[in-house]
């Protein structure tokens, strides 16, 4: 038996003297872990809710971004638990392919290792037994943050099953030619030495130079043309110019060929709609194997495209001069070569453009003409938008759509292969006589063929993530019980990389496992929740070169889980970015921390859980409390619903510090000190009631000072099994909210005139409360006096300040004496800026009500409106007067 399922002392004793969060959060955790609250039961007959985990790299550790995904899910799956559901949040991590490959490289090249002398086996023997000793730190700080995965399911991308799942798509896809060879442009690494996706290429704009250089004659009465180019190495790649059809310019030389300066080409002049003819000569070199436009331009004029550098960057192939020097280092040269014949046609200028560079290596991407395998991906994409368009998965926000559609309607074919060693190798085999098998599970190739030596991009392996961690392709109980999953929460800044590659195989294979599970499983998941970035204080993107970046485990070390987890939470609503900083995780610190001593509180003077007595058995405060309690409940099952964490948790917590911890806390002081035990007696039990729901209703995003408190409130097990709560499904007593709300103006008003005054907190004053009745707040005396720190007014009473104070129906005057406490200065300070408020007021409904052309269109109520605005204030204008002059005499 764990040591929360033996907690039942609902006293304050239990509970520590102050919170604090580093003590209890890990052993709490422990504990939720080995009671097995978070395993799931695919045989259990509650609804499903499932949620697998977007991998994290196996090399990496938790950012902001990472956090609030972590945080967000945790929370969904808490309340679905909580509600009767039968659970499954799925973890696991990505083997990461590139990352894994140059971190265990640059290990071995530490040890003076190269990998080409160990081979490609022994590297993959080194790589696993890294991940043995040293790989997913990041479950460490899963556990910190509070996350209730199930452990006991938790999946690798390189695990057999999920290995199983890889090559059985791909040879299916092989089989359809969904996947086929070709050669074509890709994203080239020449650090890594292989082609990288989209989503690992980030732009940045570099200061180069754009540089103006003279193919053909050198006579300018002799056919030549000038091109530009901030990549002068690649014009020994060049195998055509471009001129628009329409340029007069040039049309004499379309059809032309000129001479290229270095290599023994000669180079064509064609006419294409692609070249704009009002940016610079209008004139473009094209080199078809090194520039996407340059490919496509190249494809349809079907011009040669002579790859001009070799994988590491450096130019070969050429024949020229310039093999083997790095590119950086050709820029150079070649410019300089050409300066020396006469072909440089401008000075060479400075030129700010964008580069795409390698986020992994950090060097300029090279756009590569390379043997590649590919995915076929246009009924693919078609259906992953079909999916969202018919409704099976549904989009959070929906404002995200139309970028969805965008980026599904207009997808290229994907290129899955990289020139790697670790990962999924690809699984076609080829024969002596060039023949090619494609090996399924279970399969083995010819003898004598060999196997191709490049492995799958990793998000080919992470696409299929929803449904091969779950056991496919073989059947299993969690396959039956939890696909198509419930949610699938990310950051809007990967809709178009990771989801819609999970969308395109979960469409693809819907039918196979549909088969399997007896049921429709069109989606791997019915919604999407995309929230934003993680921002600091200044609304900055965070990253590692600003050095703005926070990390979480710091936030968990210095204010607690629950500060990070709310922090995080209440700032998160479906596509909107948020800002975090310090003082914001103070906040929540604060937050955590005040819930703490309010339930102390509580329990010191007996709050408990039990049966609430007739709504009509209690007293305003106790109705008050209750009906907003059902209310804020509402409220926050509807944005937990809606996916706006914000207002859930903006909900929560202004009920409970504003209106529990501030107000009723306070009523309920004075409800005990009455010589009333069935007043008393009743008060514990609301207050009890109020702070079981409150803290249930808190628990998913505050997981841990919630199961503290709760355990000692209620005698409960473990607030992560307790049932989610309801409302009373008693009508709200609108009576008794505004008498409070009423009792709460009055008592703020007398705090604040007491504040002007400088009086003590403590300092008792007499005074006369005139109105009450009328305001039907007699009942209401006690709070008041305690409260505001008055005394009932004696015989011979004489007041020297009255403040009236407008209520709902009527005006409370307050006739207070403060003989010998009053700071007559600070009064009139007090009494001059009221007067000068409402001399404002006056002036401005004056205004409003002399200007003719207001008063003929505006409608009658807004006209009254006004008239009874100037009428206050001419009042007041009064009233303050006097009160003025009063102190006058008195000075």
């Amino acid at each position: 038996m764990t040591e929360s399922s033996q907690h039942s002392d609902s006293t304050p004793e239990a509970l520590p003297k102050t919170w604090d969060p580093g003590v209890h959060e890990g052993r709490l955790y422990r504990n939720w872990v080995e009671a097995g609250y978070f395993t799931a039961d695919p045989s259990s007959d509650k609804p499903p809710f499932s949620i697998v985990l977007p991998p994290p790299n196996v090399t990496g550790s938790l950012h902001m971004g990472h956090a609030l995904d972590h945080v967000l899910m945790d929370a969904m799956c808490r309340r679905r638990r909580m509600q009767g559901y039968e659970v499954l949040w799925l973890p696991g991590m990505d083997h990461a392919g590139i990352a894994t490959q140059t971190l265990v490289e640059r290990q071995l090249t530490g040890q003076g290792i190269d990998k080409n002398d160990i081979g490609r086996d022994e590297f993959i023997d080194r790589v696993w037994k890294w991940k043995a000793e040293s790989g997913g730190a990041i479950g460490a700080q899963m556990r910190s943050l509070g996350d209730g995965v199930d452990w006991s399911r938790e999946r690798f991308t390189m695990d057999d099953g999920l290995s199983r799942a890889v090559q059985t798509v791909f040879k299916k896809m092989f089989d359809e030619g969904l996947i086929y060879r070709a050669e074509r442009l890709v994203n080239w690494s020449p650090v890594l030495q292989t082609a990288i996706s989209d989503i690992e290429v980030k732009y940045s704009d570099v200061e180069g130079e754009l540089v103006s250089f003279r193919y053909g004659s050198l006579d300018d009465n002799e056919p030549h043309i000038v091109v530009a180019t901030t990549r002068m190495e690649t014009m020994l790649g060049d195998t055509a110019i471009a001129v628009h059809p329409d340029d007069e310019r040039y049309k004499h030389l379309v059809g032309t060929e000129l001479d290229h300066p270095f290599v023994d080409r000669r180079i064509p002049v064609v006419a294409d709609d692609y070249v704009d003819p009002e940016f610079g000569s209008g004139a473009v070199k094209i080199t078809p194997a090194h520039d996407p436009n340059d490919f496509a331009l190249g494809a349809r004029h079907n011009l040669p495209m002579p790859t001009m550098m070799d994988e590491s960057g450096r130019v070969a192939g050429t024949g020229t001069q310039f093999d083997g020097l790095d590119r950086a280092e050709a820029r150079v040269k070649v410019r300089e070569v050409l300066a020396e014949q006469g072909r440089i046609v401008k000075e060479v200028r400075p030129y700010l453009h964008s580069v795409g560079h390698s986020e992994r290596s950090g060097e300029p991407i090279e756009p590569r003409l390379s043997m590649q395998w590919w995915v076929r991906v246009e009924s693919l994409a078609k259906a992953a938008g079909d999916a969202v368009r018919n409704g099976d998965t549904v989009i959070h926000p929906a404002s995200l759509e139309p970028r969805w559609f965008a980026w599904v309607d207009d997808m290229h074919d994907w290129c899955i292969s990289r020139q790697l060693w670790w990962g999924h190798r690809i699984p076609v085999w080829y024969g002596p006589d060039g023949d090619m098998v494609c090996v399924g599970p279970g399969e083995s190739a010819p003898e004598g063929y060999v196997q191709d030596n490049d492995v799958l991009d990793t998000w080919f392996s992470s696409g299929l993530w929803p449904f091969s961690t779950m056991g496919w392709p073989e059947e299993s109980a969690e396959l039956a019980k939890f696909y198509p999953t419930s949610v699938l929460v990310t950051g809007y800044d990967i809709l178009f990389f990771w989801v819609a590659r999970m969308m395109m195989f979960g469409t693809y294979v819907a039918g196979a496992i549909g088969e399997q599970i007896g049921a429709d499983a069109p989606v791997p998941f019915r919604n999407v929740f995309l929230h934003g970035l993680v921002r600091d204080e200044h609304g900055s993107k965070m990253s590692k070169s600003k050095g703005n970046g926070i990390d979480p485990l710091d936030w968990v070390n210095q204010y607690g889980a629950d500060a990070l987890r709310f922090t995080l939470a209440r700032g998160a609503n479906p596509g909107g970015d948020l800002s975090v900083g310090d003082d914001l995780a103070q906040s929540s610190r604060n937050f955590a921390t005040k819930l703490f001593n309010a339930t102390k509180f509580a329990l010191m003077n007996g709050a408990k859980v039990g049966e609430l007595p007739p709504r009509a058995d209690l007293t305003d405060a106790d109705r008050w409390i209750l009906g907003r309690l059902d209310e804020v409940h509402a409220e926050a099952d509807a944005g937990f619903e809606a996916y706006e964490f914000s207002k859930a948790c903006e909900a929560l917590y202004h009920f409970a510090w504003d209106e529990v911890c501030d107000w009723y806390l306070e009523l309920a002081k004075v409800q005990f000190a009455r010589e009333d035990e069935t007043v008393s007696a009743t008060t514990k039990i609301v207050l009890g009631t109020v702070l079981d729901s409150l803290l249930r209703m808190l628990h998913p995003v505050m997981p841990f000072v919630t199961e503290v408190l709760w355990q000692t409130l209620t005698g409960g097990e473990s607030v992560v099994i307790a049932d989610w709560p309801t409302t009373s499904g008693e009508p709200v007593d609108r009576d008794a909210h505004h008498r409070i709300e009423d009792t709460q103006r009055l008592i703020t008003e007398i705090r604040r005139f007491r504040s002007d005054q400088g009086l003590k907190p403590s300092q008792r004053v007499a005074a006369e409360l005139i109105g009450l009745e009328a305001a039907d707040l007699v009942a209401q005396r006690d709070y008041i006096d305690s409260l505001a720190r008055l005394s009932r007014a004696e015989p011979g009473f004489a007041a020297t300040a009255t403040i009236e104070v407008r209520l709902r129906s009527t005006t409370v005057t307050v006739q207070i004496d403060t003989s010998g406490t009053i700071d007559v200065a600070a009064e009139k300070r007090r009494l001059e800026k009221e007067l000068a408020a409402a001399e404002k007021e006056l002036a401005t409904t004056t205004a409003k009500l002399a200007n003719e052309q207001f008063m003929a269109k505006a409608p009658d109520h807004v006209k009254a409106k006004i008239q009874t605005r100037a009428q206050v204030a001419e009042e007041e204008i009064v009233r303050i007067k006097a009160k003025l002059a009063e102190l006058d005499s008195r000075s």
